[in-house]
């Protein structure tokens, strides 16, 4: 169950990488071990060509990395977790599904079903307001207002994710753009499923908004604000939780659209 839209001074922050050797922590084994434990290995954004935004670094112009022109692809992943790192009350919530029974269970651990939905509310410049969501079939248009289409809605946390498109073609119809994502169904919070949020301009490098914050009770999460500076695009990295759904979200921002409850047709 969610929200359907009705019509009517830091330096930029970067991970830290562990140190190579207990030599580079003043030769202690103990400090060595202890900070690899609190920066691990392997981060998904060492490659060089992400720009991951943080708090330090929230703000970024879409023009300085390439997104000028063309189509931007915004893609939305996450992982499902298996039902045994979730805690038992996940299991209760009504909109999970019936435990499968034990004839049923494959042997190892039990994948949970998550569905999370990536939207994006708009705002063009003749005073056009309105969402592309799954919810509702308001899947927009990428040539025609709004400007913005979603792709294939994805209820199992394939590696595709989920992704819209927007016409960076018509930059100058916009005024501003609010990508956010919601839990549909199957997780307690988003820190469990290493979501995120990666911006794929035609050119340059892509930009990374990682959803990992502890905050267990949040259904919907703010990603990042585009607006239209001067002619510019510049996206802000939000990261911004809240309890509710698209109807809070919209109260939060002051877009001034009217919801009410919807649901995904069975399939």
């Amino acid at each position: 169950m969610s929200w359907e839209y009705r019509r009517r001074g830091k330096t930029p922050s970067s991970r830290t990488l562990a140190p190579t050797s207990p030599t580079e922590m003043g030769g202690s084994l103990w400090s060595y071990l202890m900070h690899s434990r609190s920066h691990p290995r392997g981060s998904t954004f060492k490659d060089p060509q992400h720009s991951r935004l943080s708090k330090g670094h929230p703000v970024v112009s879409l023009a300085d990395h390439g997104a000028t022109a063309g189509t931007l692809r915004v893609n939305l992943t996450w992982q499902a977790p298996s039902a045994a790192v979730l805690p038992e009350r996940a299991l209760l919530l009504p909109w999970r599904a019936k435990r499968p029974a034990p004839w049923q269970q494959a042997q190892g651990p039990v994948m949970v079903t998550v569905d999370l939905d990536l939207a994006c509310m708009y705002e063009l410049a003749d005073g056009q307001k309105g969402v592309v969501q799954p919810l509702g079939g308001l899947c927009g248009n990428l040539h025609r207002p709004p400007y913005i289409t979603l792709g294939d809605d994805n209820r199992f946390g394939a590696a595709s994710g989920e992704t819209l498109y927007i016409n960076l073609d018509k930059a100058d119809q916009f005024k501003r753009l609010l990508i956010f994502a919601y839990i549909y169904s199957g997780a307690p919070a988003f820190s469990r499923v290493h979501a995120a949020v990666t911006l794929h301009p035609p050119t340059g490098q892509r930009l990374v908004v990682e959803l990992h914050e502890q905050d267990p009770h949040a259904r919907s999460c703010a990603v990042a604000l585009i607006e239209n500076r001067d002619g510019q695009l510049t996206m802000r990295r939000e990261a911004r939780y809240v309890y509710g759904y698209q109807a809070d979200l919209d109260r939060l921002y002051g877009w001034g659209l009217q919801w009410g409850r919807g649901h995904k047709a069975i399939e």
